[in-house]
């Protein structure tokens, strides 16, 4: 069996993973790139994109909208896989906009440190606020029988 979340390996991918957030929120792109696996077979698909290979992650990082980036992690949970396997998801929500997304990460230990080798990001249709639907008109029918 496995050993599941053995806290030492935990602690690693929290540290990385916590780096990778704060260099997501600043748009750091070379520590960005620095983490994702550099390789052809590295994949990220998003909510507008399909990438395949390190090099379309990096052509699409750089030229993506940086103007919201800055976000609120809801719940983010971690698990790893004895020393060499690890998971990252998350639920987000974003500053400036408000949108609400997820995003899975699968870590794995290279030579080089942790690297992301899979990544999934996809956005959520957000709730209406009690505010929103207080001031929503709903229109009904005349009833004309």
């Amino acid at each position: 069996m496995t050993d599941i979340n053995k806290p030492d390996v935990v602690a690693e991918v929290t540290s990385v993973f916590e780096r990778y957030e704060q260099a997501f929120r600043e748009n750091d792109l070379a520590v960005l790139d620095e983490l994702f696996w550099e390789d052809e077979r590295v994949v990220r698909f998003g909510p507008t994109e399909t990438l395949y290979g390190a090099d379309a992650v990096r052509r699409f990082r750089s030229g993506r909208p940086a103007d919201d980036l800055d976000r609120t992690l809801l719940r983010t949970t971690i698990t790893t896989f004895g020393e060499t396997t690890a998971t990252t998801s998350v639920e987000f929500r974003r500053h400036r906009s408000g949108r609400q997304g997820r995003q899975s990460q699968t870590w794995i230990r290279t030579r080089d440190g942790w690297r992301i080798v899979a990544a999934h990001v996809s956005a959520v249709a957000a709730s209406p606020t009690p505010d929103e639907l207080a001031r929503a008109s709903v229109h009904v029918a005349p009833n004309r029988e």
